[in-house]
């Protein structure tokens, strides 16, 4: 996969420990996220996520990459090629810093996402939603992903 073509309005690179910094900052602004996904923030947290991997899959089905706007980092997300099946990607985390929110362009990064895994013969996009986030869940509503099961997340999909 060339994350470059994962937007065309953003420069798409993957993040590393060199960025946690930025990402940090980027994440403790948004308060209502972590309401509803305890614990809060911390660095050390983030190395984690930069590492964690579901079952069955290994570190190079996942991109966890950045939004740039200039050196600005705009948006983190978290993507797994491949899970739980194979025509699935999953997005284990997607975050915008609050200053772009409410500017539709988050959804633009998302369609884009979309159209581009599309190309590379993904079926579906799935999310885990926490429960309760009326933010998350007005957010993946309006970007027609649809609520396919219920247990400790609401498990959401978008078909390609």
């Amino acid at each position: 996969m060339d994350i470059n073509l994962l937007s065309k309005s953003y420069i798409v690179r993957r993040l590393g420990r060199s960025d946690i910094d930025r990402i940090y900052n980027l994440s403790c602004k948004n308060e209502i996220f972590y309401q509803y996904h305890p614990p809060f923030v911390t660095k050390k947290s983030i190395l984690e996520d930069m590492e964690a991997l579901p079952p069955k899959k290994s570190l190079e089905d996942k991109y966890y990459i950045g939004f740039f706007q200039n050196d600005f980092l705009v948006a983190i997300m978290d993507l797994i090629l491949g899970y739980p099946t194979k025509e699935i990607a999953y997005i284990g985390l997607f975050m915008m810093d609050t200053k772009y929110q409410g500017k539709e362009i988050g959804s633009m990064i998302i369609t884009q996402t979309a159209d581009y895994l599309k190309v590379l013969n993904y079926k579906k996009i799935r999310i885990g939603v926490d429960k309760g986030n009326p933010q998350s869940y007005a957010f993946w509503i309006k970007n027609k992903f649809d609520v396919i099961r219920e247990d400790e997340y609401k498990i959401m999909e978008l078909e390609l």
